[in-house]
């Protein structure tokens, strides 16, 4: 029974519900590396990193059980509004959104059963978190008005505008590929 419901095309009512699990254990997750990272101005800028390391054997369990289109998207449009309705910056949300697509068009190139493909999709997906960063080093009075809008501390913001340099900016990015695949590990040998 299991083989044909995953032969069906489309998302049956139990890969949504599957979907909505991880989602909601991918968002607990993502906030738990938030909370030791995100709470402080200074080491803020590894809390992507830090959530692709929690989150990269959850995202792969969850395309190991759900190997179908529109999986991936589902997740991605649930966790950009969880953010946007929690007060988090609006690329926070879209970063995960878009690198969401990104991520799901990757993984369908090998009909989600490929292993260095998923991990591949994982690390895309990963970089999601990266969106306000990046919004922060584009535009940083910008990204000011609009976190100290939505409730930031100016002290928070200072300390933020007063550490980020170039470095951090690569710093940033170049734990992703390297924690996710660390998770990726972990999950193949556990």
């Amino acid at each position: 029974m299991a083989d044909r419901t995953r032969d069906r095309k489309g998302l049956t009512i139990r890969d949504l519900v599957t979907t909505g699990i991880f989602t909601a254990l991918i968002l607990v997750f993502t906030l738990i590396g938030g909370v030791f990272f995100a709470s402080n101005p200074v080491p803020t800028f590894y809390m992507p990193a830090a959530s692709a390391l929690l989150c990269g054997p959850i995202d792969l369990l969850r395309v190991a059980r759900v190997q179908k289109p529109w999986s991936i998207t589902v997740m991605d449009i649930l966790m950009g509004v969880v953010r946007f309705i929690t007060g988090m910056h609006r690329a926070f949300a879209l970063g995960y959104m878009l690198m969401g697509a990104v991520a799901e068009l990757v993984a369908g190139t090998r009909h989600y059963r490929s292993r260095m493909v998923n991990v591949l999709s994982c690390i895309l997906f990963s970089l999601g978190g990266t969106g306000s960063y990046l919004v922060f080093f584009i535009d940083p009075a910008g990204w000011s008005r609009t976190m100290l809008g939505n409730g930031t501390e100016k002290s928070y913001d200072d300390t933020m505008q007063a550490t980020a340099n170039t470095w951090m900016l690569i710093a940033m990015f170049v734990p992703i590929p390297v924690t996710a695949s660390v998770s990726v590990l972990v999950e193949f040998y556990c």
